[in-house]
């Protein structure tokens, strides 16, 4: 049995951080690189999929409100048509510099705030699955197991891929444990090792208040900018393969 093991990377400050994020890569499966609106530089981008097509890695977008001031990570005031412009243009600089180095745009994953506004609300994932269904309708998708965007990229047939999340605490079966909560973010190690193996083989964990809770996913996050990230990694192969498991996507 093998679980997807997914990293959100490239979005560092600098050149440097391309190489805390290559620490990663052998240890995951697939990679979403950040296209500029919150984090990531047209250099920072082309050295992570260089990076990422060495570890053969699947190489997907990881686009979001365009707000570089707050990470990505707070709701903003935007029309449908300016977030989907922006959308487009985020994967577009993307895709393009994929081609460029001979690599190959698998998926995409929203980041942050988007990606929390469009696993709530159903209008707001029927109006980006849209769009990908115009401009990109080979791209695979990544969203909250059990969220919006599952029942509309079902609905419009697309292939989507349940994500769940070793580091981040969970409200609900459908909603993660927002980051201003105290300890929503993981960093003890074993707790995040011993998460990644309840999702990968649907068994029960405690939610951020304790209740349990259980369901299936088809790939895990690891946070790129966790700061037990690669230390998590690192431990993450020989943990998985005690449990019979393997990281393939």
């Amino acid at each position: 049995m093998h679980i997807d093991i997914n990293c959100d990377l490239g979005e560092g400050v600098d050149l440097a951080s391309c190489e805390k994020d290559a620490q990663l890569m052998p240890f995951i499966s697939r990679c979403n690189i950040a296209c500029g609106a919150h984090a990531g530089s047209l250099e920072i981008m082309r050295l992570s999929v260089i990076n990422a097509r060495k570890h053969q890695l699947q190489v997907g977008a990881h686009p979001s409100y365009p707000d570089r001031e707050n990470f990505g990570r707070k709701s903003i005031k935007i029309s449908i048509n300016q977030l989907l412009d922006s959308l487009y243009e985020q994967l577009e600089l993307l895709q393009g510099l994929t081609q460029e180095v001979g690599a190959h745009l698998d998926h995409i994953k929203l980041h942050g705030a988007l990606y929390n506004d469009a696993e709530a609300d159903i209008v707001l994932a029927r109006k980006i699955t849209s769009l990908l269904n115009e401009e990109y309708p080979s791209l695979k998708i990544i969203g909250l197991a059990n969220g919006a965007m599952e029942v509309i990229a079902k609905e419009k047939g697309r292939i989507f891929y349940r994500e769940g999340f070793m580091d981040r605490q969970y409200l609900t079966p459908d909603k993660l444990a927002p980051r201003s909560l105290p300890g929503s973010v993981l960093s003890n190690v074993d707790l995040c090792l011993e998460r990644a193996v309840a999702l990968a083989k649907g068994k029960k964990f405690a939610s951020y208040h304790g209740t349990p809770l259980k369901f299936s996913v088809d790939t895990i996050c690891l946070h790129g900018d966790n700061p037990q990230a690669v230390n998590i990694a690192q431990r993450l192969i020989n943990h998985l393969h005690h449990h019979g498991l393997s990281i393939g996507s």
